[in-house]
């Protein structure tokens, strides 16, 4: 079996620039890749872990026009690349008023968000337009871009797709845990994902799972490890993916568009 190897060095979003407060970034990661010519995919090596398959990263489609991070491949489908920050609410708002047939979010690369508040409106916003939100095999969808597939009313995720989590952190070194988990800088999160179609439990669950590596690490999620997450009841589709379909958001609540820099102080 033949092998190449590549010595890849991931760099944390904003490493050479000022964080804004409770952005969702990843942290540096080094690591070694060999690519395996009989199975036609990477294979990462790390010190001290098992072997785990990362595959290639999706290949995104031509773009007609692109909004942001947003890219339209056609009249019906939108693929994500890149961070979500302050302008990306009307960036999406002005994608589907100028394609309104729009039906699904493929997410490429979403490494995260430079604004939770902008990007947890951009969640809704998805909701709202009641796209369908897909993760493709080699599809990258990291930090604040997993609310983003979160909120696809239908969801799917292909076998060798990849998210990764972390606690997020304000401008002062604060997480999560130095906070009441009903105080506003932690309820912002629970209920964004109940309005995402958790129940309390779930949504509580998640956010712990999401948390318990700190904002300077990851935790990685294959394909399966997600689907565990967002839900039980499941449909094997004949092209390999599993969907999960989710209610529409009803009404959202006052928290929707809430101000982090004043919800974190």
């Amino acid at each position: 079996m033949g092998m190449r190897t590549l010595v890849a060095l991931f760099i944390a979003l904003a490493t050479f620039f000022a964080v804004p407060a409770s952005a969702q970034v990843l942290s540096v990661e080094t690591y070694v890749e060999e690519w395996d010519e009989q199975a036609q995919r990477w294979v990462r090596i790390e010190d001290g872990a098992d072997r785990f398959v990362h595959a290639r990263p999706a290949k995104s489609s031509a773009a007609l026009e692109a909004y942001g991070p947003f890219r339209i491949v056609d009249d019906r489908t939108a693929e994500m690349v890149g961070v979500t920050d302050r302008t990306s609410p009307s960036q999406f708002a002005a994608m589907v008023r100028d394609y309104p047939q729009l039906q699904t979010l493929r997410l490429i690369d979403a490494p995260g968000t430079d604004d939770d508040r902008a990007n947890l409106k951009v969640g809704r916003m998805i909701r709202e337009a009641g796209l369908e939100t897909h993760v493709p095999a080699g599809g990258s969808v990291r930090s604040g871009a997993v609310e983003l597939f979160l909120a696809g009313e239908t969801r799917r995720i292909d076998d060798g797709a990849e998210f990764a989590v972390h606690s997020w952190r304000d401008e002062y070194g604060r997480q999560p845990q130095d906070f009441a988990m009903n105080a506003p800088e932690n309820s912002i999160y629970l209920d964004y994902y109940q309005d995402m179609g958790m129940d309390a439990g779930e949504a509580r669950a998640f956010y712990d799972m999401t948390n318990s590596v700190a904002f300077t690490d990851a935790k990685w999620l294959t394909a399966q490890d997600m689907r565990s997450w967002i839900g039980a009841e499941t449909n094997q589709s004949q092209d390999g993916f599993v969907q999960i379909a989710q209610p529409k958001i009803q009404a959202a609540p006052m928290l929707a568009y809430l101000d982090l820099d004043r919800a974190l102080p």
